[in-house]
This record gives structure tokens, C-alpha cells and sequence, in this order.
């Protein structure tokens, strides 16, 4: 049996599948206030200059990139060089893990043989090695490939937690040092 909104002196039905008891009109008010306040999920109209991705936030000012956060259609500079963001890479290979650090890992990572890009952590060549003596027992002899443990592969859930695509987690690291950069 449905019941009447909750909003004092409405009385339309709530619909049978509403979260709250609000009418449609009152449910639509809430959403659009929240739209405004929040932002709306959706994709951008255009791909993100910066990252490429397609998921967006609308706001009625503008929208941003969902992966990246950069405003859609803030126009970025050519001219400059672009960011320098060192990344240590774990790649999987078989029940082998690959510890390296590169600059520019897409071409990095196009030039290893590997079946799976399994997490960046932010970090130079004084990362790397800080990793390559935390798991020295995995490793094989004087490389930088190591076997897959449960230790290991618990460190890279860790580096890993809350990220669904490393490539995202880049894209926003390269997002920051461009507005950094001003």
C-alpha cells in the first residue's frame, strides 16, 4: 500500500521502489539539488585532452574528468614539456613479477614482454631499489624479475587497493603535475 510523502502538506504517493519516502516531484528536486551540489555522473562530451578517458562529472558550471580530474575543454599547453612523473612498475610475467621504474612507462611497459600491468607506486629509481631489497629472497640472481610469493603479491594488493586501472592512477598523477606546474 503506498504512502504519502513526507514533505508536510504533500500528499502524493512514494513510489514502491523510492529509497525515501518523497514523491517523484520531491525525488526529482533532491536529485537536481544533489546534481548541483555534488555533481552527476556522465560521460564527457568528447574524449579528456589530458588523459583520454570518457567518464565525466557535470556540473552545471562544467564538466570534469572522472579519472583525472581535469575541467573539460581548459585548453593544455603544447608548448611546455610534458610533466616528468617516475613510477615504479610491478609487471607479471607467468608466476614472475618484474620491479622496474621508468619516466615514460607506455613506451616502458610496450618494450617488456608481460601478461599483466598489475600496479604503479609513485616513486623513482630510490623507490625501486628500496623494493628490490625488501623482496631480495624473491629475487632472481642480479635481474630485476622476482618470484611471485604471497609476500609479494600482498605488497602489490596494497599498492594495488581502491584502483580498478593503474593507468588511471598515472593519468591523475599527470593531471596533478600539469596543474602544478600552473
Amino acid at each position: 500500500m503506498p504512502t504519502s510523502c513526507a514533505i508536510d502538506g504533500c500528499r502524493d504517493a512514494v513510489p514502491r521502489e523510492a529509497p525515501v519516502e518523497l514523491c517523484e516531484r520531491h525525488l526529482n528536486a533532491a536529485a537536481e539539488w544533489s546534481g548541483r551540489e555534488f555533481g552527476a555522473p556522465d560521460l564527457l562530451p568528447g574524449p579528456c585532452r589530458l588523459c583520454g578517458s570518457r567518464l565525466g562529472v557535470r556540473y552545471p558550471s562544467g564538466w570534469l574528468c572522472a579519472v583525472c580530474e581535469w575541467v573539460h575543454g581548459e585548453l593544455i599547453d603544447t608548448e611546455l614539456p610534458p610533466p616528468r612523473v617516475d613510477v615504479v612498475y610491478y609487471l607479471r610475467f607467468g608466476d614472475r613479477v618484474k620491479i622496474g621504474t621508468s619516466a615514460n612507462p607506455r613506451q616502458r611497459l610496450a618494450a617488456i614482454w608481460h601478461d599483466d600491468l598489475l600496479g604503479f607506486e609513485r616513486g623513482d629509481r630510490r623507490l625501486e631499489r628500496r623494493r628490490h631489497e625488501q623482496f631480495s629472497d624473491e629475487r632472481f640472481d642480479r635481474t630485476e624479475w622476482f618470484r611471485l610469493t604471497d609476500r609479494l603479491g600482498a605488497h602489490v594488493d596494497t599498492v594495488r587497493r581502491g584502483i580498478d586501472d593503474p593507468w588511471d592512477l598515472y593519468a591523475r598523477w599527470l593531471s596533478e603535475a600539469v596543474a602544478l606546474r600552473g
